[in-house]
C-alpha cells in the first residue's frame, strides 16, 4: 500500500500516455504550436509495467488521460493488457471527444468502463473560443456513442467569466436529458494558460439555484456531488478550497516520464530511464519517493497563485 508523508492512502494513478492535442483550449495550451508533435511518446509496454507495479502496490483506480490520449496508436490494446493483469481495477479515460464516436466500442470491448467528456459549451462559436476548433458536433456524437457502448460517461466544464459562465444551468439540463453527470471545474491559473478569469464553487451553486433545487450528498474523491430531485447529480471539483487536498490520494505519471505527486508543484521524480531498464523494484522505490515529496496542499487557495506546471503533460 502506499502512503504519503501525511498518512494518505495513495490509490489512484492518473497517467498521460501524450502530450499531444487535436485543441487548443484556453486553460491549457492555446499558445502551443499546431505542429507540435509528441516525440518522446514513452512505449505501451514501459507503461504496462509502470501500472503493474502501481497496481501491486494499492491503487485501485487508474485514469488514462493525455493530451489526448486518444491519439495514441494502440491505446485500445494497451486498455486491454491493463484489463487482462487486473480485471478489478477502475479504469477511465479522459477525453475531449473528438475521437470518441470512432473509438468508444473499441473501448468498451477493451474492457474500459467509464469515460470523462471534456464539454465546455452547447454552442459552436463558444467551443471555437474556447478550443481554437469547430467540433461541437463531433463531441456531442462522441458523447452519443460512448453512451450506446454502454460507457459510463460524465462531462467536465470549466466556466469562464465572459465565455460560458452563463451556460451553466443549459449544461445541467443537457446532462439530465442526456442521464450523465456533469462536473464543474474551478479554472486552475497557470502560466501556459490565458489570462482567464473563473468561477468559484460559491458563484457556481448560486447561478444553479436560479433554476434548480439541490443537495449537497457526498465528497468523492475531488468532487463534491450534489443532486437534483429527479436524482440527477452533478458535481463542482474546487481545488481553491482550502480543504480541498485532505483526502488526495492521487499520483501522476507524466508523458515525459515524471512521477508527479502534485499537480501544482514543480517536484517530480524522473523515471524514464528506469522504465527503459523495466526494473519494477526501482520504479516501486520511485514511487515511494515521489509520496514522500507530495505537500500537504496546492497553494491556489493563495492570492495570485499560478503553477508553472503544463496540464497537457500532466493530464490535469
Amino acid at each position: 500500500m502506499f502512503i504519503d508523508s501525511y498518512n494518505r492512502k495513495v490509490d489512484y494513478l492518473r497517467l498521460s500516455v501524450t502530450k499531444q492535442c487535436n485543441f487548443r483550449c484556453q486553460y491549457c495550451m492555446p499558445d502551443t504550436p499546431e505542429d507540435f508533435a509528441d516525440d518522446e511518446q514513452i512505449p505501451f509496454e514501459q507503461l504496462l509495467i509502470f501500472v503493474q507495479v502501481a497496481i501491486d502496490g494499492g491503487v485501485r483506480k487508474i485514469r488514462i488521460t493525455g493530451g489526448e490520449p486518444l491519439l495514441r496508436k494502440d491505446l485500445c490494446d494497451f486498455i486491454a493488457a491493463i484489463m487482462r493483469y487486473a480485471p478489478q481495477i477502475d479504469l477511465a479515460l479522459t477525453t475531449n471527444g473528438f475521437y470518441l464516436q470512432s473509438y468508444a466500442q473499441k473501448l468498451r470491448a477493451a474492457g474500459l468502463s467509464r469515460v470523462n467528456v471534456s464539454l465546455d459549451s452547447l454552442h459552436e462559436e463558444r467551443i471555437e473560443i474556447m478550443s481554437k476548433k469547430r467540433v461541437l458536433g463531433k463531441i456531442l456524437c462522441g458523447i452519443d456513442a460512448a453512451i450506446a457502448a454502454g460507457l459510463r460517461v460524465k462531462l467536465n466544464m470549466v466556466p469562464i467569466v465572459g465565455v460560458n459562465a452563463d451556460e451553466l444551468c443549459d449544461m445541467l439540463d443537457f446532462a439530465r436529458q442526456k442521464k450523465v453527470m456533469l462536473r464543474y471545474i474551478e479554472f486552475m491559473e497557470n502560466t501556459h494558460a490565458r489570462a482567464l478569469q473563473g468561477l468559484n464553487e460559491r458563484e457556481i451553486l448560486q447561478a444553479l439555484r436560479s433554476r434548480f433545487t439541490f443537495e449537497f450528498v457526498e465528497q468523492s474523491g475531488p468532487a463534491r456531488i450534489y443532486a437534483l430531485p429527479c436524482g440527477t447529480l452533478f458535481g463542482i471539483i474546487a481545488p481553491h478550497n482550502d480543504d480541498f487536498c485532505v483526502s488526495c490520494n492521487r499520483v501522476r505519471l507524466s508523458a515525459e516520464g515524471l512521477i508527479v505527486p502534485c499537480l501544482y508543484h514543480e517536484d517530480a521524480v524522473n523515471v524514464r530511464e528506469i522504465l527503459r531498464a523495466g526494473d519494477k523494484e526501482a520504479i516501486r522505490e520511485s514511487i515511494e519517493q515521489a509520496l514522500r515529496q507530495k505537500p500537504e496542499k496546492n497553494r491556489w487557495g493563495c492570492e495570485s497563485a499560478s503553477s508553472t506546471r503544463a496540464f497537457y503533460k500532466t493530464g490535469g
